[in-house]
């Protein structure tokens, strides 16, 4: 009756006329840039942060939402006709999606992809929604040492799990905390790594480090790829799949909404490894492995549940626990930084139409991309035919447009065209970005927690093996590490994050 009573307020409060609108524009600007290769909804998110400025929480978030599990469903669309992903969660769709298409089935491969992405989104919403309650409350009882070592868990586990290689993406989380520590300390109120420029003083802009690491070096990476040629786009044909696709796929989607689920919720996860990991099981189940490969419908149905599903369940740490499980969550968190909200349990009480709100509009956003998808398919198909060349002006002047309006200060451009450089180096030394994001935004709160700590022990460092919760959390950290350890593990994952 409890949870009823909240999704009833997230009903009112996700049901005005502004909020649907915006969840509307949200899945809208989701699906299209799904289908434009090289954008992603990190870049996209980052680039909009600093229109939230002007929007209330609610319409801020939900749009912001919307982007994240749009991108998912329209990343399968050129991957099944072009075999082109348009999110890197539809790098495993490609693979049979395209061999149906070739066989004049791309229109049952986008029915399936986007029925399975509603069933799973749906189903994921209801688990988020059910265990939303209950791990807040027990997140309550969380004092600032458990709170660092959860910290400190979910900073190892996004390196555990990130792209590439572990070294790589452990200096680029250290080099996130560093970001984080510039500015005025608060305690003691003197500047840090600030250079002498008073611009420095408050710290790094969120919205200066997002837009270039992500927005702007993305564009520029762009700009190196051959976008001359003409995809070969094959025909839609019939979208209604057969009975027989129907008793192939429901058990898939089912699977792959369960996996993909619990992926969602660890750091680093996120939609593309629950994808991944859904195709290697139906693979490994299929009584034909031969057939994945040549056009099984399980090997759509399978990945495109589970990264949707992916996608809704990477909200419950961010939105529960204040921990952002990857770089879109990273984002979330700041845009909610932006409106004086702290990410973390406290939302749900304070502000519960707020996180009530957002999660129904998730499931009037899942049903707004079944009902735009499939009618618009060859809208979003057109669109790859516009040259890159006139979209990245126009997307770069959003850009400095964008940054320029949150303080008026040209420094901050200077500076997101700085970070932009930096991003497309680490996108040429092959370093994962989200690692830095993660630790820019733990990084502070970390800080705080372990002083806090330290203040109620009276400088005691048994504080953080004292209390269980700690203990335990530490503990599983240090299994991680000792995982990681291992040469049969390291080599497992090196295959599984091969990047060639």
């Amino acid at each position: 009756m409890e949870l009823l009573a909240h999704l009833s307020l997230g009903l009112d409060a996700a049901f005005t006329v502004n909020n649907l609108l915006y969840c509307l524009l949200g899945v809208t600007l989701g699906t299209l840039i799904g289908v434009l290769p090289g954008l992603g909804p990190v870049a996209t998110i980052a680039m909009l942060l600093p229109i939230t400025y002007g929007l209330t929480p609610s319409a801020a978030l939900i749009m912001l939402s919307g982007i994240y599990y749009g991108a998912q469903y329209g990343g399968s669309t050129t991957a099944i006709l072009v075999n082109l992903p348009g999110e890197s969660s539809s790098v495993v769709t490609c693979i049979d999606g395209h061999a149906m298409a070739r066989k004049g089935r791309a229109g049952a491969a986008l029915a399936i992809a986007a029925i399975g992405s509603f069933i799973a989104g749906s189903l994921a919403i209801l688990l988020l929604a059910a265990a939303a309650a209950p791990l807040a409350e027990f997140a309550l009882k969380f004092g600032p040492a458990d709170y660092f070592s959860l910290m400190l868990l979910g900073l190892v586990a996004a390196i555990v799990l990130a792209q590439g290689d572990v070294l790589r993406a452990l200096a680029m989380t250290e080099l996130g905390l560093l970001l984080g520590m510039v500015g005025t300390d608060v305690n003691s109120g003197a500047e840090r790594f600030t250079f002498g420029l008073p611009q420095l003083s408050d710290g790094i802009s969120f919205v200066v480090i997002s837009m270039g690491i992500f927005g702007i070096a993305e564009i520029i990476a762009n700009l190196e790829r051959d976008h001359s040629g003409k995809s070969q786009i094959a025909p839609v044909g019939r979208l209604l799949p057969s009975r027989d696709d129907y008793r192939r796929a429901w058990k898939p989607i089912l699977r792959g909404t369960g996996l993909g689920s619990l992926l969602g919720v660890l750091p680093g996860g996120g939609a593309m490894l629950g994808s991944f990991a859904s195709y290697m099981l139906e693979k490994r189940l299929a009584k034909d492995p031969a057939r994945f490969g040549q056009g099984a419908i399980e090997g759509v149905a399978g990945p495109e549940s589970a990264n949707n599903a992916g996608a809704q369940t990477s909200f419950i740490p961010m939105l529960v626990m204040g921990l952002p499980s990857n770089a879109v969550m990273a984002l979330m968190a700041g845009a909610m930084m932006i409106h004086g909200i702290v990410p973390g349990p406290q939302v749900l009480d304070e502000r519960p139409e707020l996180f009530w709100g957002l999660i129904v509009s998730m499931w009037i956003g899942n049903l707004l991309l079944l009902v735009l998808n499939l009618p618009l398919v060859g809208i979003w198909v057109k669109l790859l035919s516009v040259p890159y060349r006139l979209l990245y002006p126009a997307i770069l002047l959003f850009c400095c447009i964008g940054v320029y309006s949150v303080n008026n200060s040209l420094f901050d451009v200077l500076l997101t065209v700085g970070f932009g450089l930096l991003g497309y180096l680490f996108i040429k030394l092959r370093c994962e970005p989200a690692p830095l994001l993660l630790g820019y935004i733990l990084g502070p709160m970390m800080e705080e927690n372990l002083r806090r700590a330290m203040l109620l022990s009276r400088g005691d460092p048994l504080v953080f093996v004292q209390r269980p919760l700690s203990l335990s959390l530490l503990i599983v950290t240090l299994l991680i590490v000792t995982l990681l350890l291992l040469p049969r593990f390291r080599a497992t994952r090196q295959v599984a994050f091969n990047e060639d």
